[in-house]
């Protein structure tokens, strides 16, 4: 899937309590505009895992459809509907 600049954004999740990351992502992505299909969520894991597993197992948002591991372990991409 190759979307445009415009269908995009990333959200910094870098430190951050755990409540205050998952209210954060929660508010980027119900604020997001409709043409957003893609965020990358930045959560590093150099200082610990509590983020990264928040992102990547227990984060749910309806209009999440996918989560996409990269290459990249501190960052984790997010598909919208």
């Amino acid at each position: 899937m190759i979307l445009s600049e415009n269908e995009k954004m990333t959200v910094d999740l870098h430190d951050m309590q755990l409540e205050e990351a998952k209210y954060y992502l929660e508010k980027a992505i119900d604020t997001a505009l409709p043409e957003i299909k893609e965020i990358t969520v930045i959560h590093g894991y150099h200082k610990g895992q509590v983020l990264l597993n928040m992102v990547r197992k227990e984060f749910k948002h309806e209009r999440v459809i996918e989560k996409v591991v990269p290459y990249n372990n501190g960052t984790t991409l997010l598909y919208l509907k």
